[in-house]
């Protein structure tokens, strides 16, 4: 039976997409790839790939001729060479737009946890202090400015939520028309000028570091960062020595530069940092619609590509 292999997941099963392959006729292997080298090993004889964060570089595709569909899991394609894939002629798919709602409501809440003083609160009441003082001064969210980096389905959407909660919200993006109640800037201005920073744009060479040490010295002294995007959108090094110096106010990150965090990591130490683990894409049912979308686009992609090798 021909075969295709997940090279990596972290999910609790993979019934979903088992069942799928399998009653379009394919044998499905799953591994748990951290290198190139064990995806070209554990994808040997495979006519395609699901992959969550297993690298599917140049040198994988060369070792593995039968590879026609590269799938992966939610919407980045950080993890793919696509440069290698186009001159193989292969089909890379993903799927951009399942989880936008779980997102733009994580942000948001990400967004409250910091403006709010949430987390303070809640260590301070744990530590045995019942104080309303223990989040900080503390500002009504109308007399503050959110500015989004990005206005794609995930910005628009965070954008729409924020005005909900009557913030004032602008937004960056020279490739996106304004939301209804947003004013599009420049990233300068946006910077100078915004209380919160949500970075929420693509990530790509042209982005990566966007968010760096001359970014952070441009912001408002006190102001927050709020990264659901991609890790390597902010210098994380920069970040820490802006959070350190007290030039900002604080951050609240669900990606990473490298992840998982390690224990020595500096943000650990920052009582002005709220972390979560690369979780904003999760509900319930997100998760199914991942999985269920990746598993049905790769087989189609295979069926439309027919049973001769490489189109």
């Amino acid at each position: 039976m021909t075969r295709i292999v997940i090279t990596d997941c972290d999910h609790p099963t993979i019934e979903i997409e088992r069942a799928i392959f399998t009653r379009a006729g394919y044998e499905v292997e799953l591994a748990q790839c951290r290198t190139a080298d064990e995806v070209a090993t554990a994808g040997a004889g495979a006519v395609a790939l699901l992959a969550q964060y297993a690298p599917i570089t140049d040198a994988v595709l060369a070792a593995l001729p039968l590879v026609r569909v590269v799938g992966i899991y939610g919407a980045s394609l950080d993890n793919v060479e696509l440069p290698a894939a186009a001159r193989r002629g292969l089909r890379v798919v993903n799927v951009p737009d399942y989880g936008v709602d779980e997102v733009a409501d994580h942000t948001l809440g990400l967004i409250l946890a910091l403006t709010r003083g949430i987390v303070g609160l809640d260590r301070a009441v744990h530590a045995g202090t019942w104080d309303f003082r223990g989040g900080g001064e503390l500002r009504r969210s109308s007399s503050q400015q959110v500015g989004v980096i990005g206005l794609g389905r995930i910005g628009s959407a965070v954008a729409r939520r924020a005005l909900a909660f009557r913030f004032r919200v602008v937004a960056a993006d020279p490739t996106r028309p304004a939301v209804e109640g947003v004013r599009l800037v420049e990233l300068e201005e946006l910077l100078a000028t915004s209380d919160l920073v949500c970075v929420t744009t693509r990530f790509d060479p042209s982005t990566r570091h966007l968010l760096n040490a001359a970014a952070f010295a441009r912001m408002k002294s006190g102001a927050y960062l709020v990264n659901t995007s991609r890790g390597g959108a902010v210098d994380q090094a920069a970040l820490v020595d802006a959070l350190r110096s007290g030039h900002l106010g604080g951050a609240a990150l669900d990606v990473l530069e490298r992840e998982p965090i390690t224990p020595d990591d500096p943000l650990l130490s920052l009582p002005n940092v709220v972390l979560t683990p690369h979780a904003a894409f999760y509900s319930c049912e997100s998760l199914v619609e991942m999985k269920r979308r990746a598993a049905e686009a790769i087989t189609v992609a295979l069926a439309d590509l027919g049973p001769v090798g490489r189109s």
